[in-house]
C-alpha cells in the first residue's frame, strides 16, 4: 500500500479519536499489514452488565467497523467473566455482582445489537468470551498476574484515587479488573484496542502486560464519551438521556431531534460518515438552519440502523406531527399508531380509571409510574393534558392517548353494558 493510501486510512481511522497510543505505532502496523497481507486484530471488550446498548456504545463499534471495512479483523470480547466483577471505571462505589444467568442473557442481546453496526461475516469478526482463559487460571496464575502491577499504579486511576481519599471502600477484586482486561489482550494477541475515555487506564494496562509477555504492545485508540440527549451527562439508560439501537425509526428520529444544538457537531462526527467540511457547514447557523441540520443528523443516524426509506418515513411523520400541529393546532398521529382495546370491564362510574388506562396502554409498568407521568403532564388524551391522576377518563373509540411527544395509541372501546 502506498504511503499516500496509508495517510488517508490513518485520517479515517483516527477521526474523532480522543487519544492514540501511539500514532507512529499504528502507522507501522498498518504498513506491515499492507506488506504482509496479515490483517490487524482489533479488540473491543464489552461487559454484558445490562441488556441493551445505545448510541453511546456504537461510537467504538463504528470505529471497529472502519477497521473491518479496511480489511482488518474485529475481535469482540464478551466479558462474561469480567462482568462478574463489573468495571469500576467511573464508579463511586463497588458494583453489585451479576449472576451467571443475567450475564448469559445480556451477552446474547449484546451480540445481536452489535451486529447492527459490525460486519458479522466470519472473515471479519471473531467473537470470544473471556471466561475461556480467565476461568481455568489457577491461584498461582492469578498471583503472577497481580504481581505485575502495584497498588500505587492502581491508585493513579482517578476513580480509585477519589474513593480512597473519600474513604469509600475499594474491593481488592476491583483491582483485578484492569489486569483481567489487559490479560485479554495478551490471550487474543491484540494489535489494536478500542475503548472510550473511561477505558484508557484499562487499555494501557494491556500494553504493559503484552510487553511483559514479550509481545509487541497493542495500539490504544480512545474515543470520546457521547453526551446524552440532555447535553450534560454521558449517554446512559439509567439517566434516561439515551437512544437505543433497537428503537423503532419513529422513536429514534424523534429522540434525535431533541439533541441540543451545541452537541450536533459531536454527534455528526462520532455517529455519521459526513465529511468534516460538511459538518462545519451543517453546524454553522449562518449557512444551515439548525432545524434542518438536526433533521439531517436524525435522518443519517436512523438510516444507519433502519435504512433510508424508514428514515425518510420517520422524518415525514415527525414533520407532520410537530410542524403541522404547530401551524394548525391539529393533532397529527403517525400512520402506524397501534390500537389498544379497552374492555368493558375496565369502566367504572362512566369512565376508565386514569392510572389503570395508562398502564393498560403500555405507557407505564405500574400505577406508581403512571401517577408520576400524569403529575409531570406527560399524558395527553386527544392532545389535551390529563391534569389529575385521580378519577376516571371518559373515552370512546378513535380517541388517542399519548405519552410524551412520540408515543401514541388509538383506543378501541368496548362499550360497557
Amino acid at each position: 500500500m502506498a504511503t499516500g493510501n496509508i495517510d488517508e486510512l490513518l485520517r479515517t481511522l483516527t477521526r474523532g479519536c480522543e487519544r492514540v497510543d501511539t500514532l507512529d505505532e499504528l502507522r507501522r502496523k498498518l504498513q506491515r499489514s499492507a506488506e504482509t497481507g496479515r490483517p490487524l486484530r482489533v479488540k473491543l471488550g464489552l461487559d454484558p452488565t445490562a441488556p441493551d446498548i445505545h448510541l453511546g456504545h456504537t461510537v467504538v463499534l463504528r470505529k471497529m467497523r472502519q477497521f473491518q471495512d479496511a480489511g482488518h479483523l474485529a475481535v469482540l470480547i464478551i466479558g462474561d467473566y469480567t462482568a462478574r466483577i463489573g468495571d469500576p471505571s467511573g464508579r463511586s462505589r463497588t458494583r453489585p455482582v451479576l449472576d451467571d444467568e443475567s450475564i448469559r442473557r445480556n451477552a446474547e442481546t449484546y451480540f445481536q445489537q452489535a451486529g447492527r453496526v459490525l460486519d458479522t461475516s466470519p472473515e471479519r469478526l471473531e467473537v470470544r468470551y473471556n471466561s475461556q482463559w480467565l476461568e481455568p487460571m489457577r491461584f498461582a496464575d492469578v498471583l503472577r498476574l497481580a504481581g505485575q502491577m502495584t497498588v500505587g499504579q492502581m491508585l493513579k486511576r482517578d476513580d480509585f484515587a477519589r474513593r480512597f481519599r473519600a474513604e469509600v471502600p475499594i474491593g481488592v477484586h476491583e483491582f483485578m479488573y484492569p489486569l483481567m482486561q489487559g490479560w485479554d489482550s495478551v490471550c487474543i494477541d491484540a494489535d489494536v484496542e478500542l475503548g472510550g475515555t473511561d477505558q484508557t487506564f484499562n487499555n494501557l494496562v494491556g500494553r504493559d502486560l503484552q510487553r511483559a509477555a514479550g509481545r509487541e504492545p497493542q495500539v490504544v485508540m480512545v474515543m470520546p464519551i457521547l453526551v446524552g440527549l440532555d447535553g450534560r451527562e454521558k449517554m446512559s439508560k439509567s439517566l434516561g438521556n439515551y437512544v437505543g439501537v433497537h428503537e423503532p425509526p419513529h422513536d429514534m428520529f424523534g429522540k434525535l431531534m431533541s439533541v441540543p444544538d451545541e452537541c450536533m457537531a459531536n454527534y455528526f462526527t462520532l455517529l455519521t460518515a459526513e465529511p468534516d467540511g460538511r459538518i462545519a457547514e451543517l453546524c454553522d447557523p449562518r449557512r444551515t438552519h439548525p432545524m434542518e441540520a438536526k433533521k439531517r443528523l436524525a435522518s443519517a443516524i436512523t438510516a444507519g440502523f433502519h435504512g433510508a426509506a424508514a428514515a425518510e418515513q420517520a422524518r415525514a411523520e415527525w414533520e407532520a406531527i410537530h410542524q403541522k400541529k404547530a401551524a394548525t393546532g391539529t393533532l397529527v398521529v403517525p400512520a402506524d399508531t397501534p390500537t389498544v382495546t379497552v374492555p368493558a370491564d375496565m369502566f367504572t362510574d362512566g369512565g376508565v380509571p386514569k392510572l389503570r388506562l395508562v398502564v393498560h396502554c403500555g405507557f407505564a409498568a405500574s400505577n406508581g409510574e403512571a401517577r408520576r407521568l400524569i403529575a409531570e403532564q406527560g399524558i395527553r388524551l386527544n392532545g389535551h393534558v390529563v391534569e389529575d391522576f385521580n378519577g376516571t377518563l371518559a373515552v370512546k373509540t378513535g380517541d388517542v392517548l399519548q405519552r410524551g411527544k412520540r408515543h401514541f395509541v388509538r383506543l378501541e372501546v368496548d362499550a360497557p353494558s
